[in-house]
């Protein structure tokens, strides 16, 4: 090759280098710039994209694996309801039927017919809530010889549904009773021509809960039958929870806040409020547990109770996290609220400068968790229900908060996460008993800064100290 050959041919090798040095250059700026060139924005927002995918998969696992990883202790002699149970339920039901001089309790499919025979709405009507009443008519009957009130349980169904009902497998010992009508049929006629009340005297007397849908209610009133409400005695028989019910309502709460105290171990920045609640509700079904709501938000979001927002805030270190979820343990729920900072956030060692923000967070959250602490003293039997509320209240009030705690400082729970009675300030009527379950729930929410939420579960003991069910209360905003 001659010299001129040999000197072109390195010329053509350096411009190519050049030219290949300019265009990853080139290529840099483009996805640096980002929004400046559309080419750029392609490339930049797939490799965010992976990016942000990557931190998002390393920690889903990470919530799941460190809460598998506890060996679930929480699970350990834990069972679901036996039909005995369900029996002894059915029968307590009777006799407070006669103590209220009611003929017979009549439930459609729901929480209250999940309670006394273990089938739910959609378990019912898969597609949806339809005109035709499927009905459990639940009647106390005396026995002659010991004076011993029982339950007979009847069930008015579609007469092309009845087998169907048989094939649920109620809890019931018996084959079940059932009063069919056919499509061309008054069901609610039926019913009262029918054996179940066959012999009465007088009007019959039927007690319907809140569930009961009034297209049901006025067809049964029209019919002949006095319609009267859930109340007294007969409440009382799905408010105060049995043995096997506390075991399957600790499991579930303690659960639910020990999968948050693990999820929380693996944040990093980054994160949305979605991802958070996403992760969190694969660690719960990893055990077990179905959940059903998952509410997460950061700072200014979580100054409205409940939320309502895209939930794509990012997580940040001293960003102030709500996380307030339930989930469901053979039929039973979770309730529990948590608010935190991020483990990535040092904690200040006393002395250290904080920022007002970061006072204010600190001292809030020990204002709410005293308004907590008040509140479960007042958990005692025949305390009245409004006295919960206003223990808190007072704590909160009393430290300049009060018109941002907003809402009621508690509810039953049970089957339904929001069962009755309803701890609220103005329910004086409404004594506590022993086995009744609650949630204690203050909360202070500060329009546009943050929110603060503490919320755990507790039995009600008699005079005693009421029990609690989530496992271990918050310690502070580091250790939820």
């Amino acid at each position: 090759m001659s010299r001129y050959k040999q000197q072109h041919s390195s010329h053509r090798l350096l411009l190519g280098i050049v030219v290949i040095g300019i265009w990853i250059i080139t290529g840099y700026q483009f996805i640096a710039r980002g929004s400046d060139d559309h080419f750029g924005t392609r490339i930049s927002r797939l490799w965010l994209g992976t990016a942000k995918h990557d931190i998002y998969s390393t920690f889903q696992q990470c919530a799941v694996k460190n809460f598998v990883d506890t060996g679930l202790p929480f699970l350990d002699g834990v069972a679901p309801i036996q039909v005995a149970e369900y029996a002894q339920r059915r029968d307590r039901l009777a006799e407070a039927l006669v103590a209220e001089g009611v003929d017979a309790f009549v439930v459609e499919p729901g929480y209250t017919f999940k309670y006394f025979a273990n089938v739910s709405q959609p378990e019912w009507e898969v597609w949806e809530p339809e005109e035709r009443p499927f009905l459990m008519i639940v009647r106390p009957i005396r026995d002659d010889h010991s004076g011993k009130i029982s339950a007979n349980t009847t069930f008015l169904s579609p007469a092309f549904e009845a087998e169907r009902a048989r094939l649920l497998r109620m809890p019931f010992n018996e084959p079940i009773q059932i009063v069919p009508w056919e499509e061309h049929w008054d069901p609610y006629q039926t019913l009262h021509q029918s054996e179940v009340f066959l012999g009465l005297n007088h009007q019959p007397r039927l007690m319907v809960d809140e569930e009961m849908r009034d297209f049901i209610q006025r067809g049964l009133s029209q019919t002949g039958f006095e319609v009267v409400g859930l109340r007294g005695r007969a409440e009382e028989v799905r408010q105060r929870k049995s043995s096997n019910e506390v075991g399957i309502l600790r499991a579930v709460n303690t659960g639910t806040v020990e999968a948050v105290r693990q999820m929380r171990k693996c944040l990093v920045p980054g994160l949305t409020e979605n991802q958070i609640a996403n992760a969190l509700d694969d660690a719960l079904r990893a055990a077990g547990m179905e959940p059903f709501f998952d509410i997460v938000l950061f700072d200014e979001n979580a100054s409205n109770p409940h939320g309502g927002t895209n939930g794509t805030n990012v997580l940040e270190p001293e960003t102030f996290v709500l996380i307030d979820v339930g989930a469901h343990l053979f039929g039973y729920s979770s309730d529990i609220c948590r608010t935190f900072f991020p483990p990535f956030l040092a904690k200040p060692s006393p002395g250290d400068a904080l920022t007002p923000t970061m006072e204010e967070k600190l001292k809030v959250w020990d204002i709410v968790f005293e308004a907590q602490t008040q509140s479960v003293q007042r958990m005692r039997e025949n305390y009245t229900a409004a006295s919960v509320d206003i223990a808190a209240r007072e704590v909160i009030t009393d430290a300049g908060y009060g018109e941002a705690f907003t809402h009621r400082v508690g509810h039953g729970i049970g089957i339904k996460a929001h069962e009755s009675p309803y701890l609220n300030k103005g329910n004086h009527a409404t004594l506590l008993k022993t086995g009744m379950a609650f949630t204690s729930e203050p909360g202070i929410y500060l329009v546009d800064k943050f929110g603060v939420r503490h919320e755990d579960i507790f039995l009600v003991q008699g005079d005693n100290e009421p029990l609690l069910l989530t496992g271990a209360r918050a310690v502070g905003p580091w250790e939820p």
